[in-house]
């Protein structure tokens, strides 16, 4: 689907088509007839739209015929249906700058392009460049809002995980954990997109212009440095649980056997009792109790010696 956005007096309006001036978002779902149309009529690769469709597309830029092409990468919910699958994916933004608009591509809904569109009534799209990093700017906010969700969410798990050393509290643990290697993964190359971009000043920038993307890339760079200490925080948590369950494994196997011992040595006595020979005072009157006594006795020594060496 195709959306035309305009900023006439201070509001954002939806056209029905392109105008001087107009931001096109391309949201899901797509039609390859929409890809043709708009290529056409705004004279953009059709390579460049077909581009955010794989979500495993990197950052990176990229012109030809005087049309340039950012793809960056931003987080999203996942919405799979999978219970091992994380919580938040990335997923690419491609923004394509014309001779006279500006075009963003998402291949799922995302939060960025919704922030952004809820403050496009601010924006000044004859300013492209900055509308560019007004966009990387809410892509920024959305890592950092996504981030300090997932570090409350792990405080809970946690939490939880002390208290009933649940399975399903591990699992949501991991899925955590595999949410945190994207976002590390995604803000490491949008760093190293952004500082490129400065270097090689691809949008041939102004100089407040240049200031606010150094802003940007402060920002990411700690928003990296977030999922990096998130990352590695989970990580420790993980293993000390690992040590913790290994530990009440062995707590346990250690009781088994304590007990297995103490009642396998009565049970030899009174297997002992129990053959078809002579044996000491079997004529007694008292011959029953006497390999009951013994066998409590074993079980009592034996019983508190285990319990002085604390196995129970």
């Amino acid at each position: 689907m195709i959306q035309y956005f305009k900023n006439i007096n201070g509001q954002t309006i939806e056209i029905p088509k392109a105008d001087q001036g107009v931001w096109v978002n391309l949201v899901p779902p797509f039609k390859e007839e929409e890809f043709i149309e708009l290529s056409n009529e705004l004279e953009i690769p059709i390579e460049f739209l077909r581009d955010s469709l794989d979500i495993d597309e990197r950052p990176r830029y990229e012109m030809e015929d005087n049309v340039k092409i950012i793809i960056i990468k931003t987080p999203t919910e996942n919405n799979s249906f999978n219970d091992s699958d994380a919580f938040y994916i990335t997923i690419p933004i491609c923004i394509i700058l014309t001779h006279n608009q500006i075009i963003t591509v998402n291949s799922f809904d995302n939060g960025a392009i919704k922030k952004f569109l809820n403050t496009f009534q601010k924006r000044h799209p004859d300013k492209r460049n900055m509308m560019v990093l007004k966009v990387f700017e809410k892509v920024v906010q959305t890592f950092l809002d996504y981030l300090k969700e997932i570090n409350h969410n792990r405080n809970q798990y946690e939490q939880s995980l002390y208290d009933s050393n649940s399975n399903v509290d591990l699992l949501k643990l991991m899925r955590v954990q595999k949410s945190l290697v994207y976002f590390v993964t995604a803000l490491r190359s949008n760093e190293m997109l952004m500082m490129k971009m400065e270097r090689t000043n691809f949008l041939g920038l102004n100089e407040d212009e240049r200031e606010f993307l150094q802003d940007l890339i402060v920002d990411t760079s700690q928003a990296l440095e977030m999922a990096n200490i998130y990352t590695n925080i989970l990580s420790s948590t993980m293993d000390a649980f690992a040590s913790i369950i290994s530990n009440n494994l062995n707590n346990v196997m250690k009781r088994l056997t304590s007990i297995t011992i103490i009642l396998s040595l009565p049970i030899l006595v009174t297997s002992i009792y129990g053959m078809n020979v002579d044996l000491p005072y079997q004529h007694s009157n008292h011959a029953f109790y006497i390999p009951v006594i013994i066998s409590l006795f074993i079980s009592i020594v034996i019983g508190g010696y285990f319990y002085k060496k604390k196995w129970f």
